[in-house]
């Protein structure tokens, strides 16, 4: 690619706020590199982020996207912050019908990139075919996806009870002693992840 070339790059995050600020601040980084930057994301959402500095208005702007509204998910809500954690999956599954009008944008925007989160799982579908190109942003770092381990594990039985989370994985074979959690936090985690299993099946891919 030319170094000199201003590219279209959409954003995408999920809906929580450790994940739209991430998202802005690389989407500042590209729009002072000169790129057009279009940051898509609910209108609750976009409105708690900071205003933008004067000199990057014209290069980054914000597309608002009505949250559909679905079964289970309480009126108005828009991000993580406002539903407790067993109603998240809800969330997911509103964050799933931006599909069309994501679809719509990238066929009418003339985009080069998007760079998204971890969640639409149904992205690449949709990009491929419109010859956008995809990045996949993770706000998590490398400690973390170690100590969730490889493919193998995550669908293996290796662990299944939370105090398997307590220490540090078997496949982490360098001194290390502060990868691992706490057994409050695994316990929450669980919960989590039921509320997951019972509502968003579906949703997260398992159709396909």
């Amino acid at each position: 690619m030319d170094r000199t070339e201003r590219l279209h790059i959409a954003m995408f995050p999920w809906l929580a706020y450790g994940h739209t600020m991430p998202f802005l601040q690389v989407s500042k980084f590209l729009a002072q590199k000169g790129h057009r930057i279009s940051y898509i994301s609910t209108p609750k959402n976009i409105s708690r982020l900071p205003k933008l500095p004067p000199d990057l208005s014209s290069n980054l702007s914000f597309v608002e996207f009505s949250l559909p509204h679905v079964h289970g998910l309480p009126p108005g809500v828009e991000s993580t912050s406002e539903v407790p954690i067993d109603k998240v999956p809800y969330l997911k599954r509103a964050y799933d019908k931006l599909r069309d009008p994501l679809t719509d944008f990238l066929k009418n925007s003339n985009v080069n990139w998007i760079i998204h989160d971890f969640a639409p799982y149904w992205l690449p579908g949709i990009a491929a075919p419109l010859g956008v190109n995809l990045v996949f942003f993770s706000i998590f770092n490398a400690s973390t996806f170690a100590f969730f381990g490889p493919p193998s594990a995550l669908l293996g039985d290796r662990r299944k009870r939370p105090e398997d989370f307590t220490v540090v994985p078997e496949w982490i074979d360098y001194p290390c002693n502060n990868i691992a959690l706490k057994l409050h936090e695994m316990v929450n985690h669980q919960v989590t992840n039921s509320a997951w299993m019972t509502t968003c099946l579906i949703s997260n891919g398992w159709d396909d």
